[in-house]
This record gives structure tokens, sequence and C-alpha cells, in this order.
């Protein structure tokens, strides 16, 4: 059975073990774990050496001691991770006293954005959003892609876990550490400059979709466009939609977390961080909104491009009937002459002949004219 199933069995999390009596094992060893992008020690907001291992990070900061490249009390590890296995992400889960349910959750993904509390953590999950460039817009574009970021937050250590190609950290980890002051805020600096990064992408992400919109409503209601009117836009505008709602889905769940951790009072959130999450709450409720209005505008042009075809169809079906009704009437005449009866009026007439025909044209330019009156030509 594999080390999840063994962890869903257990009633309470594990209790985590010293790391003196913890079997680092070659598959439970956290500092063998190819899937580390990242490990760091901070202490007062600067950070340490590069070359300490994960298991010395973790007990340089839970027992205080002394680094050579820094000094300081204040101090916490930040582990980045990508993609991890269960195997890979055993050790460290096992040391850090992470839920079982949590670690389930970071290692399989496809979690909706939630904020769970667990006794003494934080697990977040944020859905990372990339605008997708292309030169056209098809049946076939994609336009947003998404990826998955998991926030483990604890007293005195940060592991994020990022799953697909996008959403890295390392320039937002340069970022904080060249502002110490914050960084020393501890754990619950970092979260929140991971919310802001990721809500910041959403709102770079509604301008680039907010152009591809406008683009398909010009192509839906410009004079003269024969494709859209006849509806050849319907592929790209439901396209379009499904990407939107892909969006929707990474934006609108994170409203309530993001309005917990601004509102109420958590001993792992500092106080002076805090009202930093109320404006990441405000930007949220921005993309929802402008999200929310993508879809609906989306099912109006959609209707629209529906409505425009379906006259178009009507048109067609006008001509049809009208030119129709203009055939009939030599079809008629000339059907009536072929029923070689011997005494048909003006059968053995010299002028019959040229005077059907005159009366064919005359009577179709007649029928041609008052269509052409009535606009059905």
């Amino acid at each position: 059975m594999s080390m999840i199933r063994d962890l869903r069995a257990v009633v309470r999390p594990t209790l985590r073990k010293s790391s003196a009596s913890y079997d680092y094992g070659p598959a439970h060893d956290p500092a063998a774990t190819s899937a580390v992008v990242d490990c760091a020690v901070y202490r007062d907001g600067v950070r340490c050496s590069d070359s300490i291992s994960l298991r010395d990070a973790l007990d340089t900061v839970r027992e205080g001691r002394p680094v050579e490249s820094c000094d300081g009390t204040n101090g916490f590890v930040w582990i980045g991770l990508h993609e991890p296995t269960e195997q890979e992400f055993a050790g460290i889960a096992e040391e850090f006293g992470l839920h079982p349910l949590a670690v389930e959750d970071a290692v399989h993904a496809h979690q909706r954005p939630k904020l769970e509390r667990y006794d003494d953590s934080l697990f977040t999950v944020f859905k990372t959003i990339r605008y997708v460039e292309h030169a056209e817009l098809t049946a076939t574009s994609e336009v947003v892609e998404s990826g998955e970021l998991m926030v483990f937050t604890g007293r005195y250590f940060v592991i994020t876990v990022r799953h697909g190609g996008h959403g890295s950290l390392r320039a937002l980890r340069h970022r904080l550490e060249d502002d110490p002051e914050l960084l020393a805020k501890g754990p619950s600096a970092v979260l929140h400059a991971i919310a802001d990064q990721v809500v910041d992408d959403y709102l770079a992400v509604t301008e680039a979709v907010q152009d591809d919109i406008d683009e398909v409503e010009i192509d839906v209601f410009s004079a003269g466009n024969g494709k859209a009117s006849r509806g050849g836009d319907a592929g790209r505008i439901y396209q379009l939609k499904r990407e939107v709602l892909e969006f929707k889905r990474a934006v609108s769940p994170l409203l309530r977390p993001m309005q917990m951790l601004g509102e109420r009072p958590m001993r792992l959130i500092d106080p002076e961080i805090q009202k930093y999450f109320r404006d990441v709450a405000d930007h949220v409720a921005r993309v929802h909104e402008q999200v929310t209005g993508f879809d609906d505008l989306l099912n109006s042009i959609l209707q629209a491009n529906l409505a425009q075809a379906t006259v178009v169809q009507n048109e067609d079906m006008r001509k049809i009937t009208a030119w129709a009704a203009i055939l009939a009437v030599p079809t008629m005449i000339t059907g009536v002459y072929g029923m070689n009866f011997d005494t048909m009026p003006e059968l053995r007439w010299k002028f019959g002949y040229p005077a059907v025909i005159v009366a064919i044209l005359a009577i179709c330019f007649a029928i041609h004219r008052g269509f052409r009156r009535n606009g059905w030509l």
C-alpha cells in the first residue's frame, strides 16, 4: 500500500518525529528529493547559507541554532518543490507534520482554490493562470493555461508545491530577499506575496482576454462581414467561452479564502500582513466581476451571432422562394401548351410562339420587379 493510502487510514495527523528518531532512508531523505527547486533558511529577513540541507534547515529554525552566514533569532525555512511524487514528498511531509489529506492534495493536484486550517499549519491552494499568445483566434485556440500552486504555511516553515509549466516563484523569492524588512514578518509575508503575484497575473490575463473578446465582438457586428453574419464565428465564440470558464473556475473559489485571511484573526498570520490580504481580496473580487462579465458578454455575442445566422437563412429562403415563383410562370405556360390538344387556343396562329415568349418574359419581369420592390430580391 502506498504512503498516501497509509496516511489516509490514520484518524489523526501523524505527530512529528524528532530528527534524531526519524529514519532518513533512501526513500525518505528530504535532501535527496529531485523535486526540490530551492531551499533556504531566513533569519530576520536575510537569507542564510544556500548549501544547507533540508534536515539541517529544519533543525536550524526549530532549535534556533546559529548559521554562519547570518545572525538573528526569527527564522523560518522556505522549501520550493515542483510536481513531487509521493516518494519525494514523504520525508518532508513526515518531518513537518503535514496533514495527510493536504499531502494527498498537494501530490495529486487537480484541486479547486481553497484555504484549510489544521492544528499548526495552513494549506492554501491557488490556480495559476497564463495567457497563451496566438496570432489569430480560432475555434481551437488555447487562450488560457492553468496550473496549481499549493502553499503549506507554519510557524517556522513555508512549503510551496507547484504543478504546471508556469507560475515559477524564483523571481518572487528574489524580490522578497531584496526587502528584508518585509521578509522578516515570517511565513505569512511569503503567503501574501504568493497570493498577490497570482492575483496580479489574473489582472494581466483579464486585459488580454478582453482584447480577444473585443476582436470577436467587432467581427460579429461589423457590416459586410459575410462570415460573421452567417454564424461562422460561433466556433470561435464557444471556444473563447470555454477558456473564460476555465479562468472563472480559478478565480471564483479564491474570493472566500482571501476574505478569510484578510478579516479573521489567525495565529499564523502576522497582524501587519493581514491588512494586505484585504487588498488582495479586493483585487480578486475585481477579477471575479470582470470574468463574470466576460461570460455574460460572450453569451450575448453568441446569441447575436446565431440570430444573425437565422436572419440570413430567412433571407436566403425568401430569395429562393421568389425565384421559384418567377420560374413557375414559364413552367406553367409551357406545360399547358405541351398537352398536344388539336383545339387549343392560338395553336395554329403563326405568331403564337413569339407571343407566348413575350408573355412569359413580361409576366416574369413584373413578378421580379414586385419582389425587388418588397425586398425579397
